[in-house]
């Protein structure tokens, strides 16, 4: 009995043993992958800002800008582009909207992402685009790869529609949570105008019959959960001006918007706490079970190789044969 116990054991020593480095090695890249339908929203606010009067054409304070971003998982295009891509692949239609303390839209920037659900890698693919103008991303955009990795990465800026790298600048807690910090600068550029301007009647083409430009720089700032890769918080000096042209009436510039945009503080609690409850299940396929499965392989093996020793004690007595009593002669 103790020689089959111990080969059961054996077998299962090796199979948790086998099964450790395939879960993390094998299953993980597989198994792990942003969802199709994913839907999620945002709310981040500028408070004390500039802010352009179109009326009047001249930069004012106000109390609040907010700015509205709203992701949402494009099901039947996944599928659509999957068929030719021949990988899991995720489309984000996503919405940054800028409104005024009054509530009134002062800009938005609608997009189409389209990236590898494992490593979120870009797929370019028709239909990849920002206000409505095709792009081809190079780097990530809104999330970073599972393990994120401390080191830089290239990073999409939309309002420029390009990519520069945005640098790990270290390790922080940040309300608990193990975070790397990236920061990325984006210098003064010329941009193109959204296609739905603020005012009715002006269009991006109007505008630029008067010789105005739009140029924009922002410094960008974001805390990373690195288990998961997803942002826990995010911030942005934003600033925006007109330059030239009949429509500043002589001046050489004037701000259309400044600002330092900072996530809302109930969108905050949200995000750290769904990022943990995510944390927990990828941790679950990186590092508990392998290292579980690992640890029950080499104390299954033990207990086996312990089982086996017991069955050749030396000590043991040798079996007797019982002798049969001689027949006596009469």
């Amino acid at each position: 009995m103790r020689r089959k116990a111990s080969l059961i054991l054996l077998a299962f020593a090796v199979f948790f043993a086998a099964l450790s480095p395939l879960l993390r090695w094998y299953a993980f890249p597989r198994l792990a992958k942003i969802p199709a339908g994913q839907y999620q929203d945002m709310v981040l606010e500028a408070k004390d800002a500039t802010l352009l009067d179109y009326g009047t054409m001249q930069a004012r304070k106000v109390p609040k800008v907010t700015v509205v971003q709203t992701i949402k998982g494009n099901v039947e295009a996944s599928d659509r582009i999957e068929k030719t891509a021949g990988r899991d692949v995720v489309v984000w239609d996503t919405l940054s909207y800028v409104q005024g303390p009054d509530g009134k839209m002062v800009s938005k920037l609608p997009e189409r992402y389209i990236f590898d659900a494992h490593t979120q890698d870009p797929v370019h693919a028709t239909g990849e685009s920002v206000d409505g103008d095709p792009v081809t991303r190079e780097g990530i955009e809104f999330k970073w790869p599972f393990q994120t990795e401390k080191r830089d990465y290239e990073y999409f800026d939309a309002q420029t529609r390009t990519s520069a790298p945005i640098h790990y600048k270290g390790t922080q807690d940040f309300r608990g949570v193990k975070v790397y910090y990236f920061e990325q600068t984006i210098p003064w550029t010329k941009v193109a105008f959204p296609k739905v301007m603020p005012v009715q009647g002006i269009t991006p083409e109007s505008v630029a019959k008067t010789g105005t430009t739009r140029w924009y720089t922002t410094v960008r700032k974001f805390w990373v959960e690195p288990v998961t890769g997803a942002p826990v918080y995010g911030e942005e000096i934003h600033k925006e001006e007109l330059r030239g042209g009949t429509l500043l009436g002589g001046r050489d510039k004037v701000t259309a918007f400044a600002g330092h945009v900072k996530m809302r503080e109930d969108y905050i609690e949200h995000t750290v706490a769904l990022v943990k409850s995510n944390r927990t299940l990828v941790l679950l396929m990186t590092s508990y079970l392998p290292w579980g499965f690992l640890v029950l392989g080499v104390a299954l093996l033990s207990l086996s190789l312990y089982l086996e020793a017991r069955g050749h004690r030396p000590g043991d007595p040798a079996p007797t044969r019982a002798v049969e009593p001689e027949p006596v002669n009469a």
